[in-house]
């Protein structure tokens, strides 16, 4: 092969492989930067944005709050540890959990978290902050396996013994972690007939964030949210509440009204707390369409920008 024939086919080679390069940033399932530029970067993963309802699109309730190299995770709904797999996240142990209240599909995903990230590498106690209720929940999780954490510290695993501790700590509202820049609060919210429920404020180097959990229009909520950055906020479409025809059917739009928060309410909340983007998730739709949701946040009032959350989005 001549010599100018050969130069061209690299530069169309290297040329091809510019233009393969995405614009918009690193792929799903690639991990965090980890430069000393980058220490204090912070990115919003949505590992689950689903809710009871298996969907195989949306894992259950679960956002992780990527600062540099730290992961703090929100939530342990079915399948988190997959996820935080899959979105390239450490799977040898968060730098903390934080739980919003113990409803299962909250909290389903919480012994996967104990027990994987341990059989993965992890030794060091993992952080678990929630509220009352939680110690007890750890308690009976670790004793449930007991047998397991036996075989495989004692055997040829070779596990780190103990490896599996989790430090719980049962929270009150109020700045429950600070350190190195990141600042987490947690804010009471009314969610039905639950006696503890949080959404949490999340303040790193350079973003502001509020995570709303499971609750109805809160007031707490919406002042902690006034000027953030991003506000991740559950939401049901308000046009397709109704009487449902089966066993409990008859209390759906009251159980809906007492425990979650629809559309338009988000609308409303995020019009007076302004903040520079709305995510929706851990949506039940009810056959809802995202163009429904949209609409109904429009409806309340606000009119910044607004996204319906994806699994493994990255914001």
């Amino acid at each position: 092969m001549k010599s100018g024939t050969l130069t061209v086919l690299v530069l169309a080679g290297l040329v091809a492989a510019v233009v393969a390069i995405p614009e918009s940033g690193p792929p799903k399932g690639s991990s965090p930067p980890s430069s000393r530029a980058d220490s204090d970067s912070t990115t919003i993963v949505l590992l689950g944005t689903g809710m009871p309802r298996p969907n195989p699109e949306a894992s259950g309730p679960a956002t992780a709050i990527v600062v540099g190299t730290r992961v703090f995770l929100f939530d342990a709904g079915a399948g988190v540890m997959r996820q935080l797999a899959a979105a390239g996240l450490p799977i040898n142990g968060v730098t903390a959990l934080f739980v919003t209240h113990l409803h299962s599909d909250h909290t389903v995903g919480y012994p996967d978290l104990i027990l994987t990230s341990w059989v993965m590498g992890r030794h060091r106690p993992l952080e678990a902050f929630g509220p009352p209720g939680l110690q007890a929940m750890t308690d009976h999780i670790l004793a449930a396996w007991r047998e397991d954490e036996e075989v495989r510290t004692t055997g040829l695993e070779h596990a780190t013994r103990n490896g599996y501790a989790v430090a719980v700590h049962e929270i009150t509202p109020g700045v429950v972690y600070d350190s190195g820049g990141v600042r987490i609060s947690a804010i009471p919210v009314p969610h039905g007939s639950w006696k503890y429920a949080f959404g949490y404020r999340i303040d790193t180097p350079n973003r502001s964030i509020v995570i709303s959990g499971d609750t109805r229009p809160s007031e707490a909520l919406r002042d902690a949210a006034r000027g953030v950055d991003v506000l991740i906020h559950e939401a049901y479409p308000a046009v397709r509440l109704k009487v449902e025809d089966r066993p409990g059917g008859s209390d759906w739009p009251r159980y809906m009204q007492s425990f979650h928060t629809s559309d338009v309410e988000v609308g409303q909340l995020a019009a007076v707390a302004k903040p520079g983007l709305v995510i929706l998730y851990h949506l039940v739709r009810m056959g809802g369409s995202d163009d429904e949701l949209l609409a109904g946040v429009r409806q309340g009032g606000y009119t910044g920008r607004v996204v319906i959350g994806r699994d493994l989005d990255r914001y």
